[in-house]
C-alpha cells in the first residue's frame, strides 16, 4: 500500500518525524526561517497532507494543491483557514487544543505580574546600577492578589487562567463570553458580566477570544475608555482583536495603567511601533505555548490528527466548521 505524501512546513521534533515516517512519505522545510509563500505553493502541488503553523490556507493554495485532503495546524487557532474554500473542496482542517492550555495560562500570569510589579523595568534599572532609585515610591507596582480579574473569552485557556487567579491569587474573577457558562460559574465561582460591565469593574482585563469577524477590533477607543485608570490590559488572543491605535492612545493618555502583549496586529511587529518604547508595556513575540514539552505535544497531536485523516477516519481535533 502506497503511503500518502505529506509536506511539513515547519521544523518539528525528530520523534514526531519518526512517527509520521511510519505512515507517510514526507518532505520537510528544514530552515529556522519561515517558509516563503512561493516555496509553499511549489511544495503543495503533489501532497495529500500538510502540517503547518499559521500559513494562509486559501483558494490560491488550494488551487496549487489538487490532491490535498487535510491541513493540520500546529496551533489551537485556525484563523489561517479559509473555511469556505476548504469546505467546498472537502479539505479537512485540524488544530491542537487542550495540550497548551496550562502553558498559555502560565504566560498570561507572567505578563500580569511583569506589568503590575514592573519586573522588566526594575531589572533594567538594577543592571544599570540604579539600585537606590528603584526603592523610591515612583517605582512601586500594584498588587495582583485579591484584585478583580476580567476574562474576555472563557474557553479552555480562560478557565485555566481563572483557576490560577481564584486559587493562587485569591482574585475575584469576572468573565464575558458569547455563550454564558453556568457550569463554569458553579465549578470555579466566577461571575458573568456584560463586556461593558467587565471593563468597568476589572483591575486586570485578559483578552482570550478567538479571532472571528465579530471579535476583530473588539477592543477599541470606547472599550479602553471604560477601563479603570489603574487597570492592566493583557492580550493573548490575536493582534487583530485590538484596535492598536486605540490601545496606544489609552496608554499615552493614562486611561489605563499598563499592558502585556503576546500578539500584535502586524507580526513580526514593526520595530518602530510606539508600544515597544513604553516602559509600562511588556511584550513577548507570540510565544504563549512556547515551552519544550508543550511544543512537542502540539507537534505530536498535529501529526496524529494528520495520520487519522489520511487513513480515512475523522481526526480527533477536526475544526467544527469543517465537520460534515
Amino acid at each position: 500500500m502506497m503511503k500518502s505524501k505529506v509536506f511539513i512546513a515547519k521544523k518539528i521534533p525528530r520523534e514526531v518525524e519518526e512517527y509520521l515516517a511510519r505512515y507517510c512519505e514526507y518532505r520537510k522545510w528544514d530552515s529556522d526561517e519561515p517558509i516563503s509563500r512561493a516555496q509553499l505553493l511549489e511544495e503543495v502541488k503533489d501532497i495529500e497532507g500538510l502540517l503547518i503553523t499559521g500559513g494562509k490556507i486559501d483558494r490560491e493554495l488550494l488551487d496549487h494543491a489538487p490532491k490535498l485532503k487535510v491541513v493540520s495546524n500546529i496551533s489551537v487557532g485556525y484563523n489561517n483557514f479559509d473555511l469556505e474554500a476548504m469546505g467546498e473542496r472537502k479539505v479537512l482542517g485540524t488544530n491542537t487544543p487542550s495540550v497548551l492550555d496550562d502553558t498559555v495560562a502560565d504566560l498570561i500570569f507572567g505578563l500580569m505580574l511583569a506589568v503590575a510589579r514592573r519586573i522588566p523595568e526594575l531589572d533594567r534599572f538594577v543592571k544599570e546600577g540604579r539600585w537606590q532609585k528603584c526603592s523610591d515610591e515612583p517605582f512601586w507596582g500594584i498588587d495582583v492578589h485579591h484584585a478583580t480579574l476580567g476574562i474576555i473569552g472563557m474557553g479552555r485557556i480562560g478557565e485555566a487562567v481563572a483557576k490560577r487567579a481564584k486559587y493562587g491569587f485569591s482574585m475575584e474573577v469576572l468573565y464575558y463570553n458569547r455563550r454564558r457558562k453556568p457550569e463554569v460559574e458553579e465549578s470555579l465561582g466566577v461571575h458573568y458580566r456584560t463586556l461593558e460591565q467587565l471593563l468597568q469593574e476589572a483591575d486586570y482585563v485578559v483578552l482570550m477570544t478567538p479571532l472571528t469577524p465579530e471579535s476583530t477590533g473588539l477592543m477599541g477607543p470606547h472599550e479602553f475608555s471604560l477601563m479603570k485608570k489603574n487597570a492592566i490590559f493583557i492580550n493573548a488572543s490575536r493582534g487583530e482583536t485590538v484596535n492598536e491605535e486605540a490601545l496606544i492612545a489609552a496608554l499615552e493618555k493614562g486611561q489605563i495603567w499598563g499592558a502585556g502583549l503576546d500578539v500584535f496586529s502586524q507580526e513580526p511587529v514593526d520595530p518602530g511601533n510606539p508600544l515597544l518604547k513604553m516602559p509600562n508595556v511588556v511584550t513577548v513575540p507570540h510565544i504563549g505555548s512556547a515551552t519544550a514539552k508543550t511544543r512537542f505535544a502540539m507537534a505530536m497531536l498535529a501529526a496524529q490528527n494528520l495520520v487519522k485523516a489520511l487513513q480515512g477516519e475523522v481526526p480527533p481535533n477536526l475544526v467544527e466548521e469543517l465537520r460534515v
